[in-house]
């Protein structure tokens, strides 16, 4: 199949509002996909490229793109497939520069159209409203499934390309492979959001309130001995966690899968922050070293399999109930079901006591949807936000192609003058949000490139985040994690934004 039908597709499914439209779109489109391009077409849909890293940035690819395209479209997808392989294999001395040959030779190939999906596509932001749970659906009308046997497949495959070929190759035959079995790892079930506590009882009613842990979220895997542990992404990380594997082994069941997180602790108790306890994952050398050093801590929450009887769809309370009396209480989240305001208020002032990012509300009632983003469970985090000063913005791409959208973040310097940059976010804006900071962006213009607008710093804006990590990237050495727009602070003047040193308090690094 040629790109230009994809790209062609999800341009249609852009502009479409309805649901049940773009399902159609997509089936209509999957349903003629060759059975060797099915992979590659519904992570391209989906906005993922198989190859996860290709290792080269935004600025790169446009200059690539360059003024050549072609006039009619030619290049089949598993062309496509091939180039990014060969560039996700380059390492090493001269990598580089062959990357940017490959690529430039591939985009050279494209129609103007082609290329707009394909740089939006490698850089992740091909916002085309087709998310996973919709293009699921369609692979499901596509094959002529019901759609809860498509979705069911793909939480536990956790690979919904993989799924999709299943379903359109070999049908009903094909999705019986996927059951739920020890060392596959499932997809992890999702949250949603509410404002506050009170909020996530009026939806939920009673429900199971649970500290909300700022760890890496793992999924332990035990059959006999033998024990594995996976990353929220389901990579395998058994050798960087010793002491997960040996708390596993140490369980009475035989055979389990648990969901939880892991958390480096200070001595207090108190979390450290994200991004020291991600410092442990990927290591495979010194291990022991570094974990002397930064032990890890397991706190579980949830069991989906326990000696040979998968517990998915048991509802919540079940499952539960089932962990209380395979872990010792030492390894369990605190957890308090409730359906009084008070209580949830208190639990939440306790859990931000000790450090934690907020908590989550859970129906007692729910099932295990692995890979969904429902609202059987909710998160509520108090979000920090800072007062800052937007230096400059980049043009956004796709649906927002015409409007200022990635905003340049900068936090007061008192001591040395001017504004210290802390990381960039396009996250949080609305549409009337856009076309009005556009305007008054180009009022502000110092300076420009071919993607950047440089401006006067004289726009406040408030800043949500999730906290605050170390960043060489930038010259004050922190950047904001999680960064999203609440509002501008047109009533304040960048006087009265925050300082580099009340974001570097707020920072506690591993030390």
């Amino acid at each position: 199949m040629k790109l230009s039908e994809l790209a062609e597709t999800s341009r249609r499914v852009a502009g479409m509002g309805g649901r049940r439209d773009k399902v159609a779109l997509l089936a209509h489109l999957l349903a003629r996909v060759p059975p060797g391009e099915i992979e590659i077409a519904t992570a391209y849909l989906c906005g993922a490229v198989p190859q996860s890293r290709l290792g080269i940035g935004l600025a790169a690819l446009r200059d690539l793109a360059g003024d050549a395209a072609a006039e009619e479209p030619a290049v089949e997808l598993s062309e496509v497939d091939a180039v990014f392989a060969r560039v996700a294999a380059l390492a090493g001395k001269g990598s580089a520069a062959e990357k940017r040959r490959l690529l430039a030779g591939l985009l050279a190939r494209l129609t103007r159209g082609e290329q707009g999906f394909l740089v939006a596509l490698m850089v992740g932001e091909l916002r085309q409203g087709a998310l996973e749970g919709v293009v699921t659906d369609a692979v499901a009308s596509a094959a002529r499934l019901p759609a809860d046997q498509v979705r069911r497949a793909v939480m536990v495959a956790g690979d919904l390309p993989t799924v999709a070929r299943a379903a359109l190759v070999e049908g009903e035959a094909g999705l019986a492979r996927f059951a739920v079995q020890l060392f596959r790892p499932v997809l992890p079930m999702l949250a949603g959001s509410a404002g506050d506590e009170a909020e996530a009882l009026a939806e939920l009613g009673e429900a199971a309130l649970e500290w909300k842990l700022d760890g890496a979220r793992v999924q332990i895997h035990k059959g006999g001995g033998d024990v594995r542990v996976y990353s929220r992404a389901l990579n395998d990380v058994t050798t960087a966690v010793p002491e997960i594997v040996e708390m596993a082994r140490m369980l009475p069941a035989r055979e389990l899968i648990l969901e939880g997180e892991v958390l480096a602790l200070r001595e207090d108790g108190r979390p450290r922050p994200f991004q020291t306890t991600m410092t442990r994952f990927g290591r495979k050398l010194d291990v022991e070293r570094v974990r002397q050093l930064l032990p890890l801590t397991p706190v579980l929450f949830d069991l989906l399999y326990l000696d040979g009887t998968p517990l998915l769809d048991e509802p919540y309370r079940r499952r539960f109930g089932t962990l209380d009396k395979t872990a010792p209480l030492s390894l369990l989240v605190p957890r308090l079901v409730t359906s009084s305001g008070p209580e949830a208020a208190e639990f939440l002032a306790r859990a931000m006591e000790r450090g934690h990012e907020g908590i989550m509300a859970k129906a007692l009632d729910a099932a295990y949807e692995a890979g969904r983003r429902g609202r059987r469970w909710l998160k509520i985090k108090p979000a920090r936000t800072l007062d800052l000063v937007v230096l400059a913005a980049e043009w956004g791409h796709g649906r927002r192609k015409g409007w200022l959208s990635n905003l340049h973040l900068g936090a007061r310097d008192p001591v040395g003058g001017g504004f210290v940059m802390l990381g960039k976010t396009f996250k949080g804006m609305t549409d009337e949000m856009l076309a009005w900071q556009t305007e008054k962006l180009l009022a502000l213009e110092a300076a420009r490139d071919a993607y950047t607008v440089f401006v006067r710093p004289e726009l406040v804006v408030e800043v949500a985040f999730n906290d605050v990590q170390a960043s060489p990237q930038y010259p004050g050495g922190v950047a904001l994690r999680f960064a999203r727009i609440k509002r501008y602070r047109t009533d304040k003047s960048p006087a009265e934004a925050d300082t580099i040193e009340d974001v570097r308090k707020i920072h506690q690094p591993f030390t």
